[in-house]
C-alpha cells in the first residue's frame, strides 16, 4: 500500500539532488583518507560532524589534518529545521571514556587542527559546558601541539538560565580555546522557523560574553544562505556580529538533507558570496571564509 508513496518521495529526492547548481557539485576526496577517518571514528564508537552531517568538504579537511568532533553522543535536545543530527528528549548518557577516545583519534590521525562541537544537550545541568573542558584537556595531554577550536550550543536551559548562561560560557572560556565559535546560522527574521529553542539575541550574548571575559580568544560565527533571507538582512547580521566585538566569519549555502527539512529558498551564486565576502571584510571581520559549500569548520586551522 505505501510502495506508490515511497516512491514518489524517492523520486522527489532524487529530482531535487540531481538539479542541484554545477557548483555545488563536487568530489568527497580520496576513498583511502575517508575510509581511514571513518575506520578510526568507528572503531571508537566516537562522531564526527563531518560524517553525521555527510559535510561535502570532509576529504579535503581530512587530508589538510583537519576534523570536527561531535561531543556528547548523537542526540540532539533541540529540533532545527536545517539540522540532519537526531534529535530527541532523552539523549544516551554520557560517555566516560569519550574524552580519552577523542583523543587517541587525534593522534591515530595526526590532527594540528580539532574543532570539538556537540549536540545541544540541555538534559545537563551545565548545557555540557564541563564535558567540552573536560575533552580539551585530554587531547592537550595526549597533543599537546595540536590547536582547539570549540563550536559550542547557546548553553541555555534550566533555571537562571540568564546567570547559568554567563557561567557556562566562562567554564570554557578558562579552558583557552584557540577560536570560541557559535552559530547564528540565519538573519534575525528567520530564528524561529529555523532554529527552534535558539534565539538571535541568546546566540549574540554567547559571543558577547566571551570577548567580555577574555578579549584575546578570536570569536567566530556563521551563516547559511539559501533559507529565504535577504542581502540587507545578512548585512545588518554581519553589523550585529561585529558590534559584539566578532572576528570571524563563515558564510555557505543551506543545502537540504532531506523532503523532512525545510527547502531551500535560493541558491546563491559564487559570484554573489564573493561580494558578501567583500562586505564582511570591509566590516571587519579579521578572517572570513565565503562560498557555497564554506561550512563553520571549513580551512579553520588557517585562521
Amino acid at each position: 500500500m505505501n510502495q506508490p508513496k515511497t516512491s514518489s518521495i524517492k523520486n522527489s529526492w532524487r529530482t531535487e539532488v540531481t538539479s542541484l547548481p554545477s557548483w555545488l557539485k563536487r568530489p568527497l576526496g580520496k576513498a583511502s583518507e575517508l575510509s581511514t577517518v571513518q575506520r578510526i571514528i568507528k572503531q571508537r564508537n566516537i562522531h564526527t560532524i563531518c560524517e553525521e552531517g555527510r559535510c561535502p568538504n570532509r576529504g579535503e579537511c581530512y587530508a589538510n589534518q583537519t576534523a570536527t568532533f561531535l561531543l556528547m553522543g548523537q542526540t540532539c535536545t533541540r529540533a532545527c529545521a536545517f539540522c540532519q543530527v537526531e534529535k530527541g528528549h532523552a539523549p544516551a548518557s554520557l560517555d566516560p571514556d569519550e574524552p580519552q577516545k577523542v583523543a587517541d583519534a587525534v593522534s591515530l590521525l595526526g590532527l594540528r587542527y580539532v574543532v570539538l562541537t556537540s549536540v545541544a544537550r540541555d538534559d545537563l545541568d551545565d548545557g555540557g559546558a564541563a564535558w567540552f573542558v573536560r575533552v580539551m584537556n585530554a587531547v592537550r595531554r595526549a597533543n599537546p601541539q595540536t590547536k582547539i577550536e570549540v563550536l559550542t550550543p547557546d548553553f541555555w536551559s534550566g533555571k537562571n538560565a540568564e546567570v547559568s548562561q554567563r557561567e557556562r560560557v566562562a567554564t570554557v572560556v578558562t579552558a583557552k580555546p584557540a577560536c570560541y565559535n557559535h552559530n547564528l546560522e540565519t538573519v534575525r527574521r528567520l530564528q524561529a522557523p529555523v532554529r527552534r529553542g535558539a534565539k538571535y539575541d541568546r546566540s549574540l550574548n554567547v559571543l558577547g560574553l566571551v570577548k567580555e571575559l577574555d578579549p584575546t580568544i578570536p570569536t567566530k560565527s556563521g551563516l547559511m544562505l539559501g533559507l529565504g533571507e535577504t542581502e540587507a538582512e545578512i548585512i545588518q547580521t554581519l553589523e550585529d556580529l561585529r558590534a559584539i566585538g566578532c572576528d570571524r566569519l563563515t558564510l555557505g549555502q543551506y543545502m537540504r538533507p532531506s523532503l523532512a527539512h525545510l527547502p531551500v529558498q535560493k541558491y546563491w551564486t559564487p559570484q554573489e558570496f564573493d561580494h558578501l565576502g567583500h562586505i564582511a571584510r570591509d566590516l571587519g571581520f579579521s578572517h572570513v571564509r565565503s562560498g557555497p559549500l564554506v561550512r563553520s569548520s571549513y580551512h579553520a586551522g588557517e585562521d
